[in-house]
């Protein structure tokens, strides 16, 4: 279904495209140079992801090596090409073979790692909007997106009742855990996601810690914005265009297709529109930007593999 939903909306982006100029662009009118230099960008931010994750576990008592660590984000992005979110379970499930990691207080420590990153992402968003709101709004105006349009759909009657079915079906969960024989064993692993979670309060050198946080993001920005200079309808666009765009494309991703294939082009697309880039060259930015950088992770997630099968041989 995720596949299906991508290639519906990519069809319906590039149905009357040429093909012809797609050749030419990647042929004649892209630097391959910006292209490349944009590379390891992405491969730091994986990195650094890595690195932060090593000493997320420490605190836990999990002290796997950092290269077993980095080939598992790896691995995480490129499984997620085939089945979206699903790398997060799979890093984890390979340090538990490679490093005999506590399963369940890995994924402890990738759920925290992504609440942190969310509370980057809303500041560095928060922060964006503030110095381009009219581009938001335009960007809202031209996809349909009314907030208070949501919000009108859930009465105060709808709300209650809502919260009330969530706190029921917890009660229920609870309830029948207790009945069943497993329940120790539910705890034990509850005990061991628990710290996980928490183990971010006593993480060492926590300024590093925030400084592997700041670096990711930083990465990303930097793997995104030097494509911009690949293309001359978007090389004036300057940073502040660039981190627009860069923001609209990560709440873009959170759509469940592979690497936000479909939902990211046309989200990025319209607002390089929004800063006057011709149609035709948006969708042609956004189609090769997209296809090298999920070659990138594709090639990443096959070296991880490699890797992994040569160290257990």
């Amino acid at each position: 279904m995720p596949l299906a939903l991508a290639v519906g909306i990519l069809w319906w982006m590039y149905r009357g495209i040429r093909w012809e100029e797609l050749e030419d662009a990647l042929s004649h009118r892209m630097s391959w140079t910006w292209m490349l230099l944009s590379f390891p960008f992405g491969i730091l931010a994986q990195v650094f992801r890595a690195m932060r994750w090593k000493q997320a576990l420490a605190p836990a008592g999990e002290h796997p090596r950092l290269s077993t660590c980095t080939h598992a984000v790896f691995l995480s992005y490129a499984s997620s090409l085939v089945i979206p979110r699903v790398g997060e379970v799979l890093r984890c499930g390979i340090l538990r073979r490679y490093e005999d990691t506590n399963f369940s207080c890995s994924i402890g420590t990738v759920v925290t790692e992504r609440i942190i990153d969310t509370m980057l992402i809303l500041v560095l968003s928060f922060l964006t909007f503030l110095t381009q709101i009219p581009v938001f709004l335009t960007f809202f105006q031209h996809t349909g997106v009314s907030l208070s349009g949501v919000l009108s759909t859930f009465s105060l009657t709808g709300y209650l009742v809502t919260a009330a079915c969530g706190i029921l079906a917890l009660l229920c969960i609870f309830l029948l855990a207790r009945r069943f024989h497993f329940f120790s064993h539910t705890k034990s692993v509850l005990a061991d996601l628990s710290n996980g979670l928490l183990s971010i309060r006593k993480v060492e050198r926590p300024f590093l810690f925030i400084l592997y946080s700041v670096a990711i993001w930083i990465s990303y920005f930097l793997h995104f914005y030097l494509t911009f200079f690949c293309f001359d309808f978007t090389l004036g666009l300057g940073p502040l265009a660039a981190l627009v765009t860069f923001v609209v494309g990560t709440y873009a991703v959170l759509v469940p297709t592979p690497n936000g294939a479909g939902s990211w082009h046309f989200a990025v697309k319209t607002i390089l529109v929004l800063y006057g880039v011709e149609q035709v060259d948006g969708a042609m930015f956004v189609l090769i930007v997209h296809t090298l950088q999920t070659l990138l992770v594709a090639l990443l997630g096959i070296w991880s593999v490699a890797a992994l099968a040569l160290r257990r041989a």
